[in-house]
């Protein structure tokens, strides 16, 4: 509506149109601040009024209240991010919101500015966080998937300290020797190709690529067992070249 009623709103923002704002992953919103946007602003359809079955908009509201946790985790202002609903009747509204949030945005400064670090250490920062982002996604996916009901839930429904514990001690998966029968399951399952393997080798996941998204552990057979999840633990070494070799069973 905003464009047929030729309302004015800043130029200053960049619309990209999703079929739902429940598609606006956490990884877009890493991205669009790695690549030095100042501020995200998110508009899904009102609360209860879903064009969709999937009332994604509600997994929208919870994807931003756990970003917000994460970008105070890393440093970035919360207030660079906002989540706004609205009907597609609302244009009015929409360029009402589009302005505010620019007008909170420029005052914020620049990317890092107010937060008093250099771009390039927020961009390290946010390569490194987003790697944990499959991770993440499978450890709050029960609360990703609540619906809201009320404002007063928002504040207190990610804790910080959780969010930190989560980033700063990510889990690990490996495969032990012991155990591996090179049934190349957690192989084909990887969506990252981060498991090396052949037949009749142990199969070895490369910790630097892994995304620690749990797919591998998931699709180990239980009968093997050989896919481990480790906290708060280093990750034993991969297998000399001699352990290669699958035992028997």
């Amino acid at each position: 509506m905003a464009g047929v009623s030729r309302l004015q709103y800043t130029t200053e923002i960049r619309v990209i149109r999703v079929m739902c704002s429940g598609r606006v992953d956490l990884e877009f919103i890493l991205r669009a601040l790695h690549n030095g946007m100042d501020g995200v602003l998110i508009g899904g359809c009102k609360l209860n009024e879903c064009n969709y079955v999937t009332h994604g908009n509600y997994h929208a509201l919870t994807t931003v209240l756990l970003a917000k946790k994460v970008m105070e985790f890393m440093g970035v202002n919360p207030d660079r991010l906002r989540v706004e609903f609205m009907s597609a009747a609302d244009g009015l509204r929409f360029a009402e919101v589009v302005d505010d949030f620019t007008r909170q945005v420029k005052e914020l400064g620049p990317l890092g500015s107010s937060e008093g670090v250099g771009l390039e250490e927020l961009r390290g920062r946010i390569a490194a966080v987003n790697k944990l982002v499959p991770y993440l996604k499978v450890r709050t996916n029960d609360k990703l998937n609540q619906r809201l009901t009320s404002p007063a839930e928002y504040p207190g429904f990610f804790q910080r300290d959780e969010v930190e514990d989560l980033l700063t001690n990510p889990a690990a998966y490996y495969i032990d020797p012991r155990k591996c029968q090179a049934c190349g399951i957690c192989l084909r399952r990887c969506p990252v190709g981060a498991i090396s393997g052949a037949k009749k080798q142990v199969h070895v996941i490369d910790q630097d690529l892994c995304i620690r998204c749990g797919a591998c552990h998931a699709a180990c057979p239980p009968r093997f067992g050989a896919v481990q999840l480790i906290q708060g633990a280093p990750v034993p070494p991969p297998p000399e070249p001699g352990q290669a070799i699958v035992a028997p069973r």
